[in-house]
């Protein structure tokens, strides 16, 4: 008799996710943050000369996103986290990302910084609502 396959996981599909995360919000997030990724840890650099506070500052903004995920939000929950705490998690990345590369890179340079926090906030403000009520 042939040994039967144990189940295999399975991924939530497409539609029982969060109808509010969009191509725009999903994109324009991710640019948020693979630039806290690269902005943050260089401020800290700057400022304080720490390698290892420069380390700790770069894993905590790579980690956080990847790790605290809402259910229902995202495919694939490491750990399960409320709505509201996924909400700060991700306006902590904008903050970090405007905020330090005001701190290391020239004016012009923050300019689509600031436009694309601007886009990443008004194109999750549906999901991030939603996220709010939980």
């Amino acid at each position: 008799m042939p040994r039967a396959l144990p189940p295999q996981p399975t991924r939530h599909p497409r539609q029982e996710l969060s109808p509010h995360d969009t191509p725009l919000a999903a994109g324009s997030r991710f640019g948020i943050e693979v630039i806290a990724w690269i902005a943050g840890p260089w401020a800290v650099a700057q400022l304080t000369g720490s390698a290892v506070a420069t380390v700790m500052v770069a894993v905590v903004l790579v980690a956080a996103p990847a790790v605290f995920s809402t259910p229902g939000d995202k495919n694939l929950v490491v750990v399960p986290t409320p709505g509201p705490v996924r909400i700060a998690i991700e306006l902590a990345l904008v903050l970090v990302a405007v905020a330090a590369s005001a701190i290391v890179w020239p004016f012009w340079a923050r300019i689509p910084i600031a436009v694309l926090a601007l886009v990443m906030l008004a194109s999750n403000g549906p999901r991030m609502r939603a996220l709010g009520r939980g």
